[in-house]
């Protein structure tokens, strides 16, 4: 009888311990701004400087597993104006991306909104490593600086009103 009485109690233990465990586990979800604050770095390093990021115009995800992706703006004000026209801010992933269709491997990378509707992504030398085409949300109500929203399945980085597409690979 404490036999079973011990098996009982230690199966309703190891019960009410998993679905602990279950509970805790995260889901894939937008970074919050406490989540931001933790992570976002104050400095970034691209083309030979470093600039302060905008912890206010950041955004990101983080995966089930923990893995993240951080996107935030820097002031560019000591870049050349060739490197400011197409250099707006960082990106870090540590996941494989699909960027309106086109790969980006993991890593730190600049990236930026081109007045010709184009999305860049540079490698930390500021040589092109991706050029997609973005898109433009003319019936967004309040367009800030930088956010990262879930829609389609997927996610989307705004600069303003414009955007891409990010897909988890």
């Amino acid at each position: 009888m404490k036999n079973s009485l011990r098996f009982s109690l230690m199966v309703g233990l190891l019960a009410v311990m998993t679905s602990f465990g279950l509970a805790q586990q995260s889901k894939q979800h937008v970074l919050s701004g406490d989540e931001l604050q933790s992570i976002v770095p104050a400095e970034y390093f691209f083309h030979g400087q470093k600039a302060a990021t905008q912890l206010r115009n950041s955004g990101g995800l983080r995966l089930a597993d923990g893995k993240t992706v951080l996107a935030a703006l820097v002031d560019t004000a000591g870049y050349s104006s060739a490197i400011q026209q197409k250099y707006q801010g960082m990106l870090i992933t540590e996941i494989p991306l699909l960027i309106e269709g086109s790969e980006l491997r993991p890593g730190q990378y600049g990236f930026g909104f081109t007045a010709e509707g184009e999305f860049v992504v540079m490698d930390v030398a500021s040589s092109d490593m991706l050029s997609v085409t973005s898109k433009t949300d003319v019936a967004l109500a309040r367009p800030v600086p930088l956010k990262v929203v879930e829609a389609d399945g997927g996610y989307r980085l705004y600069a303003g009103r414009n955007w891409v597409a990010l897909k988890v690979k």
